[in-house]
């Protein structure tokens, strides 16, 4: 069983770090779309970033479903000791709503109903890099 659990982790971590790679990508494309002044542009970027959303959106659901299955085999215990883990469940749902977020953008985008400069994108792209380097501490140090 044990060993088991090891492929579900080793599939775990594969699909986070894919999640973010789009997490990390995904807000790039926006902050071009919104320096955009040509249609052409307008439309390549928003075909990149409607691909990327819906390429990024099952590799999101795997991630979670094999970090829910890593996390039963350990019971789903939350009791003292594990208060790190309820830090981390927090980000992992903030991720959830920062991807759906992402989603709205980009509906935005293909609507044309962006509201926001190219500087707020660039702003909104560094969130996932904090929430990855508080998760990433967060499991190794396990400092609660």
């Amino acid at each position: 069983m044990e060993n088991a659990m090891l492929w579900v982790k080793s599939f775990h971590i594969i699909f986070v770090i894919s999640w973010f790679a789009g997490l990390f990508y995904l807000p790039r494309i926006f902050v071009n779309q919104a320096m955009a002044s040509e249609a052409a542009e307008q439309t390549r970027l928003g075909l990149m970033a409607r691909k990327l959303y819906r390429f990024m959106t099952p590799i999101a659901i795997l991630a979670l479903i094999f970090g829910l299955w890593n996390w039963s085999f350990y019971g789903f215990y939350l009791g003292q000791g594990w208060a790190w883990m309820h830090v981390k469940l927090t980000l992992v749902t903030a991720l959830i709503a920062y991807h759906a977020w992402c989603g709205k953008i980009y509906r935005d985008f293909a609507a044309g109903k962006n509201t926001r400069s190219h500087l707020w994108y660039r702003v909104f792209n560094e969130v996932p890099v904090l929430i990855l380097i508080a998760v990433v501490i967060l499991v190794v140090v396990k400092p609660f």
